[in-house]
């Protein structure tokens, strides 16, 4: 998938680029498959802003991804590539040979009439989903489960793509696109195949209406507020943040200040990513 570019005749034009969609072949979701998907505009089951700058947008319709691809020994069609507002990645609409539909992640390489399954028969190709146990070292591989039959949570952004390092005892070493090693159990399955559209990460917005079509509202400078709205707000013309440092509008410390704490899973990270 290609992008596009505009003959400069207004200011927004100038540098924003567009995806050509050449690889999406069909332009409504199946009914069937798509659910309501109500915005919250950022706000908590009190009415209260928990998460700043979100709201308006676009409506949406979810559409019900197969993460978990447990549909073992039924071989399926691809019958169409769609867009999907939800995710960077495109989905694939499968039809299975028992008349079942499902969507999934589209790896690249999949096309319009070719035949994925999942299971341990699986054959090492592109949309194809196996346990862990049965790729071989070295595979690309994306949708990784964190653990068995819990659907994968891994590696699921567009042109995203793990590898597998090596196996050992019950685990296996996968490279996550981020850089950091991990352990994960040889039960977790995983799909064949880098996720595609890989020219997502290169489009330009050129204009701010285009971040509010995806509900992303303004954000206003600290340094640019009064003293009471923020901690580096106030002075007389522009002042400095001041110590000791970059602070959150409640005084929090930001910016580089890490903030993760210690997790259980950590005991599986082999390789920090940093």
């Amino acid at each position: 998938m290609g992008l596009k570019k505009f003959k400069p005749v207004t200011p927004g034009r100038r540098f924003m680029t567009v995806q050509t969609f050449e690889e999406i072949t069909k332009h409504k979701p199946e009914p069937s498959l798509v659910v309501a998907l109500r915005k919250t505009g950022g706000r908590n089951a009190q009415g209260k802003v928990t998460a700043r700058h979100r709201g308006g947008g676009s409506k949406r319709l979810y559409r019900l991804v197969d993460f978990k691809r447990d549909k073992d020994g039924v071989s399926a069609v691809v019958a169409a590539i769609e867009y999907d507002p939800n995710r960077s990645a495109n989905v694939a609409l499968l039809h299975y040979k028992d008349g079942e539909k499902r969507y999934i992640l589209a790896p690249v390489g999949l096309a319009v009439g070719d035949t994925v399954q999942s299971g341990q028969e699986a054959e090492i190709r592109p949309g194809n989903a196996m346990p862990l146990r049965n790729v071989p070292v070295g595979t690309m591989v994306h949708n990784i489960e964190l653990s068995p039959n819990r659907g994968g949570q891994m590696v699921r952004a567009a042109g995203a793509a793990a590898q597998i390092m090596a196996k050992e005892g019950d685990n296996a070493h996968v490279r996550l696109p981020s850089g950091e090693v991990r352990l994960v159990p040889l039960q977790c399955r995983a799909t064949v195949g880098q996720v595609a559209n890989l020219d997502w990460d290169s489009v330009t917005g050129g204009k701010a209406g285009r971040q509010r079509w995806r509900g992303r509202k303004p954000s206003v400078r600290g340094i640019a507020m009064d003293p009471s709205s923020h901690p580096h707000g106030g002075g007389e013309g522009r002042s400095p943040i001041g110590m000791p440092g970059p602070v959150t509008p409640w005084g929090k410390p930001t910016l580089g200040y890490k903030t993760r704490k210690p997790k259980p899973s950590d005991k599986f990270i082999v390789k920090r990513r940093k």
